[in-house]
C-alpha cells in the first residue's frame, strides 16, 4: 500500500520559517519524482516545489528565494523548507509522487501565515 505521509504543518506569523517533511512508503522512492503542491481556500490547487529523480529542483515564481526542497531518498522523504512566510502562503500543502506510470499524493498538512 502506496503511502505519502505529511508532517509539520501549524500556525506561523509572518516572516516566520517552517519545515514540512514527507514520508513514502510502499513505492521505490528514488525513481519518483517528487513534489510540493498547495491549495488554499476557494483557489485551485498549484505547484509549489519539484525535485527530479536527478535531484533537480524547480519552484513557483511566487515562492522562488524563500521555500527550498530536497530529497533524502536514504529514508524516503521530501522536505520543504519555508522561510519568510507570508499570509498568503497559507494553504494545505500535499505532496506527490509521479512515477512514469502512478501518480500519488499525500493528505496534506495545513500551513497557517497569521499574526
Amino acid at each position: 500500500q502506496v503511502q505519502l505521509v505529511e508532517s509539520g504543518g501549524g500556525l506561523v506569523q509572518p516572516g516566520g520559517s517552517l519545515s514540512l517533511s514527507c514520508a513514502a512508503s510502499g513505492i521505490a522512492f528514488s525513481r519518483y519524482d517528487m513534489g510540493w503542491h498547495r491549495q488554499a481556500p476557494g483557489k485551485q490547487r498549484e505547484l509549489v516545489a519539484t525535485i527530479t529523480t536527478g535531484g533537480i529542483t524547480n519552484y513557483a515564481d511566487s515562492v522562488k528565494g524563500r521555500f527550498t526542497i530536497h530529497r533524502d531518498n536514504a529514508n524516503d522523504k521530501v522536505y520543504l523548507q519555508m522561510r519568510s512566510l507570508k499570509p498568503e502562503d497559507t494553504a494545505v500543502y500535499s505532496c506527490n509522487a509521479k512515477g512514469t506510470t502512478w501518480n500519488y499524493w499525500g493528505q496534506g498538512t495545513q500551513v497557517t501565515v497569521s499574526s
